[in-house]
């Protein structure tokens, strides 16, 4: 076996699955979300598709998020905490994700960052709050790359 192949197991792919709310399969990352409670300001925004639009404070933004990961069954995946999220210079609120691949079944979480996406003054362009988590916790599929026909 190479070194590459023993590092990331016999199996290669994701360590584990789980299903978003419409049942699809998705490839499992772990999540570290962050909001500012110092910044004021409010987004006019629902906190699941369909819903119907509330004004959410950073407060507000904090406890859905975490009300959706928890309706979800998504506590061993996403955590939250308070803390700079960027943006301080204007209303938010706003809120920051870190990406971490999802460790192996009793493994140690990896704590270098597979990826970041931060949500300053662009809330509002969202179509629903639960979709910071939801465009997140998916793993980049692999570019599959089409086959020429012999001719």
């Amino acid at each position: 076996m190479d070194g590459a192949r023993r590092r990331r197991g016999a199996g290669g792919g994701a360590a584990g699955r789980a299903t978003r709310a419409a049942g699809r399969p998705l490839s499992v990352r772990r999540l570290v979300v962050t909001v500012c409670l110092r910044e004021p300001g409010v987004v006019l925004l629902p906190v699941e598709r369909g819903g119907r639009a509330r004004r959410l404070d950073a407060a507000a933004v904090l406890a859905e998020l975490e009300r959706v990961a928890a309706r979800r069954g998504l506590g061993g995946h996403v955590q939250f905490r308070e803390g700079c999220a960027g943006g301080c210079g204007a209303e938010g609120p706003n809120v920051d994700v870190t990406i971490y691949p999802e460790p192996p079944p009793d493994g140690r979480p990896d704590h270098v960052a597979v990826g970041w996406k931060t949500y300053v003054y662009s809330l509002a362009t969202l179509d629903c709050l639960a979709t910071v988590i939801d465009e997140n916790l998916d793993a980049p599929r692999a570019k599959t790359r089409r086959r020429r026909r012999g001719r």
